[in-house]
């Protein structure tokens, strides 16, 4: 167990004064947001669709499977519905049709104008399907692209080299978002953009997009119209989650997890029914229906979780497992729980039919992505970034893949390996209180580029502690964090059984969260880390 690092005391103004400091430039509002056509070729694609429109030519959109993809998709639909005018919608299925826009998944469209969302920039072959079927293909996404662009009509990326729109950092529904605002520009429509933006808020948190700058003001605007929405989405997940006030950690982990378990395990098109539902009877249905996809895929993945655990090597500074059988849709979570539990860079593949495929998950300074492409002979295909990617290979060639892999980790430097958490420092006597929430609370909302502040409890005695959950996985500690103070807190554990230390105390991470419960109010601690 590491040794926990030096941390200051903090009162109450130091922290706030610490978490302005991330916002040097100040706050952004939405009437911030960049005008759309500074994205490179995005008035181009614009125009070509409201041509489109006014020709009466066949649309027809690509999704994307992920949380982001499936929510570009809905607002598209849904802007189209107003209009309105047809268009003919397909999300590809992970199993069946791969990534992306393909030759395979063109092979079931025909249209005049097809364009994407969420994908595409590095669509090469699709690109030259459509130009021998005389097809003008648009492509909007956010994704790193390839040195060279698909041969398309039109191809709107922020992260283009020749893009210079001012706030880059967004993701794939903020680039479709963007591209209606303009197609209704161009048509001269009466859409209201800024209906759409509990469904932005929903893609901008679920991507991990960084936030601050325009997603910030983005995901705030988000939440607070989610909170009083009357889209049927928005009524069931108020009422499911049975809260007043709705937070990026709750669309975070609870909302975001049911969307992306229909892409997983079944067809992406059901948590797109739920996104555009007409009726809160139809989305409660769906969201019923997710919910038990995503009880599926916690109970496939806690399988293969243990199933991997059995297979790691211990000498290996990378994990690489693989099995027959792991089911596709789970092995990017297995390697993150792989990376959690033995603070190790993990690959997990799946194989099936001689091919092993599958995701790899990264911590520290460590990059995954660049790992893996030391193997590039061994590979059919890979791609990603530092700290996340897939690929796929023979079965056969997993044992030299692991063998090179760790060969190329043995030459990095140790300190790399180890996880980045940045506590930002130890509070002081009496300071854990609801105003310190009330600071922390103005700074929301927390994730990438803002994250939730993490705090050091030393040597904090351990008064109980209680199992809950239906297998008893999910430790409560209570907790008292300074000597001679009467008062204790709750430290949730979740998906870990702490026992208590022998020396009665225990030294740990942790952030501050407002706990809601049967009409009370409460200060939560949620454990981050142990120390030794």
């Amino acid at each position: 167990m590491p040794k926990a690092p030096d941390a200051p005391l903090l009162d109450k103004r130091s922290l706030d004064a610490l978490l302005r400091s991330r916002f040097g430039s100040g706050f952004s509002k939405l009437s911030d947001i960049p005008d759309p056509a500074g994205l490179t070729d995005a008035a181009k694609a614009a125009k070509r669709i409201a041509d489109a429109i006014r020709g009466g030519e066949r649309i027809a959109l690509v999704g994307d499977y992920d949380v982001d993809g499936v929510t570009a998709t809905a607002i598209t639909t849904l802007f189209f519905r107003q209009i309105p005018y047809p268009l003919d919608v397909t999300i590809p299925n992970r199993f069946t049709d791969g990534y992306g826009v393909s030759e395979r998944v063109l092979e079931r469209i025909d249209a005049d104008v097809v364009f994407t969302v969420d994908n595409g920039i590095n669509a090469f072959a699709a690109a030259e399907v459509c130009k021998a079927r005389g097809i003008d293909l648009i492509i909007t996404d956010h994704h790193t692209p390839s040195d060279t662009l698909p041969d398309a009509y039109a191809v709107v990326d922020p992260k283009r080299e020749d893009d210079h729109y001012a706030f880059p950092e967004i993701c794939g529904a903020q680039v479709a978002w963007l591209l209606m605002a303009l197609i209704k520009k161009e048509l001269g429509l009466t859409i209201d953009m800024g209906q759409f933006l509990e469904l932005l808020a929903l893609a901008v948190i679920a991507d991990v997009m960084p936030l601050v700058g325009i997603n910030r003001a983005i995901v705030q605007a988000g939440l607070a119209q989610m909170e009083h929405s009357s889209r049927p989405v928005s009524v069931i997940v108020r009422e499911a989650l049975g809260k007043t006030k709705l937070g990026a950690e709750d669309i975070g982990f609870q909302v975001a997890p049911r969307i992306n378990a229909a892409g997983r395990l079944e067809d992406a098109s059901l948590a797109l029914e739920l996104l555009i539902a007409p009726d809160e009877k139809t989305a409660f249905r769906q969201y019923e229906l997710l919910t038990q996809l995503n009880a599926m895929r916690k109970a496939i993945e806690a399988e293969a979780t243990e199933e991997a655990i059995a297979l790691v090597r211990p000498d290996d500074r990378v994990i690489v497992v693989a099995h027959e059988g792991w089911h596709e849709g789970v092995v990017g979570i297995v390697a993150a729980r792989l990376v959690q539990r033995f603070e190790r860079p993990a690959i997990v593949l799946s194989i099936e039919e001689g091919r092993a495929k599958g995701s790899a998950r990264s911590l520290g300074n460590v990059s995954i992505y660049d790992l893996i492409a030391t193997q590039e002979t061994l590979l059919e295909k890979f791609g990603g970034h530092k700290m996340a990617a897939g690929l796929s290979l023979r079965a056969e060639d997993v044992d030299a893949f692991r063998e090179g892999v760790n060969a190329e980790a043995a030459a990095l430097d140790p300190d790399d390996f180890l996880p980045v958490e940045e506590i930002v420092g130890q509070l002081d006597t009496g300071s854990v209180d609801f105003e310190l929430l009330e600071i922390l609370e103005r700074y929301e909302p927390y994730g990438e580029g803002n994250p939730r502040p993490r705090f050091l409890a030393r040597d904090a005695e351990v008064v109980g502690i209680r199992y809950l959950g239906s297998d008893g996985d999910h430790s409560k500690v209570s907790l008292r964090l300074y000597r001679h103070e009467r008062q204790t807190f709750d430290l949730m554990a979740f998906r870990r059984k702490l026992e208590r230390p022998e020396s009665g105390r225990l030294t740990c991470s942790y952030t501050l969260a407002r706990n809601e419960w049967g009409g009370r109010v409460s200060i939560q601690m949620m454990l981050e880390r142990l120390y030794g």
